[in-house]
């Protein structure tokens, strides 16, 4: 029998030739496109921002890893496609990734203990420490002295936004959705969800377009409204003091037309567009519109779409009357009637553009919950609500660094509108042959990769809106 080791893989023979492979390569990396997210990264001081968010209770002395480089290191896994801390005890040897994360010394020569030579990187322990680090430790702490502010990175995900604006848009949209977050473990807050009929989490999530504003974990035993007027409040607060002229609609689905949320919006400045749940009396004020509706769609066999400016109130949670837009919709074989309340005008935009053209545009926030979880926000399976909450963050941080590559280094290009996990495909999984030497760090791409000049392309959108510094 052919003599074999246990790091020896044997394929299928190729003619008379034995097919056989190691994984003894070297310092070969599978994620050469890593190079993109640290262009963004370093243009916009990303991580720093985002370790600003921390307080370190180390010994100065003592510290192999800045906070800033174990943050980078963990958004920068998560972007490749690492949700798991156990990855990076493989991945501290990646000198392309220790490069993106900012070490001076990404073959890890000089690292001071003799057993962590020739890994650059934090391991899955290290990393560990900043989600299970608890809010009150300090300098006595023995092993976890790595406090996050909740209320700094929450400003930092709103300050990310503002910040890729050069100047103040006339108006902007604020989303709103929650979403359910399965558990598998005894996780604390772990709650059974009737509707999703699991065990989970349930998540708020803010967004403007691409960008998102407040990734909220919340347990599930409560209403998916739940906390949404202190978020706006907050969000819209820190936009204003920025951008103190920009018009700001709230937009969600029937889920948080609460009499709350329509109220701090009317006494704020602020409009909304809301669906509404459908009632007996709702029904019964399109009742003509969806009469005639079925009667068109039965002669021409197709989808009849008519709408009904109307006034509206509930008979006791709402505190007054409101707009409300009625789509009297018959598709064949049924009816399909639908409501929204909106605090705009008629006058401003009639029935069927507020419905069509600004309601249903809502619909794009699921892909940027859809990109939440592609970049692992559902990976919360650790034992606490804080700890789960960081880990929610970090993949958002990891989705805001990927948009900004989308953003500023697709624009224009035939991916300007690719989801996260088709950038993640396409651009970062490349493989490289790394070189380091004293004065250079050399990366060798595929010369058969057939994006290069998509990638080019985006390096070179980078540098015209984050130029190299010499």
């Amino acid at each position: 029998m052919t003599e074999c080791t246990s790091s020896q893989l044997e394929f299928k023979g190729f003619g008379k030739r034995r097919v056989v492979g190691a994984f003894d390569g070297g310092r070969i990396t599978s994620d050469g496109g890593v190079l993109l997210l640290r262009e963004v990264a370093g243009g916009s001081a990303l991580f720093g921002k985002f370790a600003s968010c921390f307080t370190d209770h180390r010994d100065p002395d003592l510290i192999e890893h800045t906070v800033e480089s174990l943050v980078a290191q963990r958004a920068l896994g998560l972007a490749c496609g690492y949700e798991d801390l156990n990855d990076h005890d493989a991945l501290r040897d990646d000198p392309l990734l220790a490069v993106a994360a900012g070490k001076a010394d990404p073959m890890g020569e000089d690292r001071a203990r003799k057993r962590d030579k020739g890994h650059a990187l934090a391991g899955k322990s290290t990393l560990n420490r900043l989600e299970l680090t608890p809010s009150d430790a300090d300098e006595s702490s023995r092993y976890k002295k790595i406090v996050y502010h909740p209320e700094k990175i929450e400003s930092f995900f709103v300050d990310a936004f503002l910040d890729a604006h050069t100047k103040e848009p006339e108006s902007i949209i604020l989303d709103l959705d929650a979403t359910d977050d399965p558990l598998h473990g005894h996780q604390e807050g772990r709650f059974f969800h009737g509707y999703y009929r699991c065990y989970c989490y349930l998540p708020l999530y803010v967004t403007c377009g691409d960008f998102v504003l407040a990734a909220k974990l919340r347990t599930s035993d409560r209403d998916g409204a739940s906390g949404a007027v202190e978020e706006i409040a907050r969000i819209v607060a820190q936009i204003r003091s920025r951008w103190p002229e920009v018009k700001i609609t709230v937009r969600g689905d029937s889920g948080f037309a609460r009499e709350e949320l329509m109220v701090w919006c009317e006494s704020n400045g602020g409009d909304y567009i809301l669906g509404l749940a459908k009632n007996a009396r709702l029904k019964a004020e399109i009742a003509a519109e969806l009469e005639i509706a079925k009667t068109q769609s039965e002669a021409s066999g197709a989808p009849v779409r008519l709408f009904k400016d109307f006034r509206y109130r509930t008979r006791m949670s709402w505190s007054r009357e409101r707009r409300v837009v009625g789509k009297a919709e018959h598709i064949p074989g049924k009816s399909n009637p639908r409501f929204v309340v909106t605090s705009l005008a008629a006058d401003l935009i009639d029935e069927r553009a507020l419905y069509e053209d600004l309601y249903c545009a809502r619909g794009d926030m699921e892909n940027r919950i859809k990109e939440q979880m592609e970049l692992f926000a559902d990976r919360t399976s650790t034992a606490t609500m804080r700890a789960n909450q960081l880990r929610l963050w970090f993949s958002t941080l990891a989705y805001v660094l990927v948009n900004e590559v989308r953003r500023v280094g697709l624009f224009g290009t035939k991916m300007a509108r690719a989801q996260c996990s088709t950038i993640r495909t396409r651009l970062l999984k490349i493989g490289a042959l790394v070189k380091v030497s004293t004065r250079r760090v050399w990366v060798s791409f595929s010369s058969s990769f057939p994006l290069q000049d998509l990638f080019d392309t985006a390096l070179r959108n980078i540098h015209a809106t984050y130029p190299l510094r010499c």
